[in-house]
């Protein structure tokens, strides 16, 4: 601790993205024609990292890469976000993690991701000495859930706060949850992981409310309709949506992550990073993807 950065240490995946767009997604079967496409350095780690970062949080990467042209890609792109990519290892024994996401003309997306060396993170990467500093320690379940817990074990003994992103959601099969400070989760993964559905705002409070059984505070974002939290204290905060026109959902989750991470560890209040945390995922929402494309600098084609 004695930390007086606002420092926070993301943990988890790192994709080479192609991004297609298209009028539509297709069935089992179906083939259909594509406008265009680019390739974009993400990630759910490196999404969250990023966006941390873009907050003026001191933000350090903890990953793998694989020894190809994506992995180069990757750490290129880190370098240029401002991320510290020092824990990042570069590894032999997979390629690095990609994935092909296809948007529609409705701002919807679907996605398959292929995991690699994302799976090689080795323990001794998460190690105290290696979060040394840290406020705030990031977590998502594109990491393995053996690493995650080592990485909240160490972050608990520096006195950080552990932040878990349980997406994609799973089962857990250690003690990671006992470990975890804030469970953020959308409406699907708040009901996968026990929380009731949720299609309201309202509902989306009883599921925070729900999984404090398992998690010391729970925040539950539910799209249009806002985020809820709700913690074992009986803290309960409600945070409407800002009304904008969607042009794409990709990638406003971890947006909201990053920035909520970043928040925190500038001290600030849970409501103050909850609300800013929103604005940003809603300005995310209302540009189009291919918009934010054209004003970053697209990682290079391999």
């Amino acid at each position: 601790m004695g930390n007086d950065l606002p420092t926070v240490v993301v943990v988890g995946s790192l994709h080479y993205d192609i991004m297609v767009d298209a009028s539509g997604r297709p069935r089992k079967g179906e083939t259909l024609p594509g406008r265009s496409w680019w390739p974009k350095c993400g990630g759910k780690g490196g999404n969250q990292a990023v966006a941390a970062a873009s907050q003026g949080a001191h933000t350090r990467m903890i990953g793998a890469v694989g020894r190809d042209d994506f992995g180069r890609a990757l750490l290129a792109n880190l370098d240029a976000r401002g991320v510290d990519r020092s824990g990042v290892v570069t590894v032999d024994a997979a390629s690095s993690g990609m994935s092909v996401a296809i948007f529609d003309d409705d701002g919807d997306y679907g996605a398959v991701i292929v995991s690699g060396s994302n799976l090689h993170i080795a323990p001794e990467q998460v190690a105290v000495d290696r979060l040394a500093g840290a406020r705030v320690l990031v977590l998502q379940n594109e990491a393995s859930e053996t690493i995650n817990a080592a990485a909240a074990a160490s972050a608990r003994e520096l006195g950080a706060i552990v932040i878990l992103n349980a997406a994609p959601a799973r089962a857990f099969s250690t003690d990671l949850p006992d470990a975890v400070d804030v469970l953020v989760v959308n409406a699907v993964e708040a009901e996968m992981l026990g929380g009731g559905a949720v299609t309201s705002l309202d509902q989306a409070l009883a599921a925070a409310r729900a999984l404090t059984a398992q998690f010391r505070a729970v925040l539950v974002t539910a799209g249009g309709d806002g985020v809820a939290f709700a913690d074992r204290e009986g803290a309960e905060i409600r945070v409407p949506a800002v009304p904008v026109v969607v042009a794409s959902t990709h990638g406003a989750g971890d947006a909201f992550v990053g920035t909520l991470a970043a928040s925190l560890a500038r001290r600030a209040e849970i409501q103050t990073a909850i609300q800013t945390a929103n604005e940003e995922a809603a300005r995310i929402v209302s540009t189009p993807e291919a918009d934010r494309h054209r004003r970053q600098d697209a990682p290079q084609r391999p």
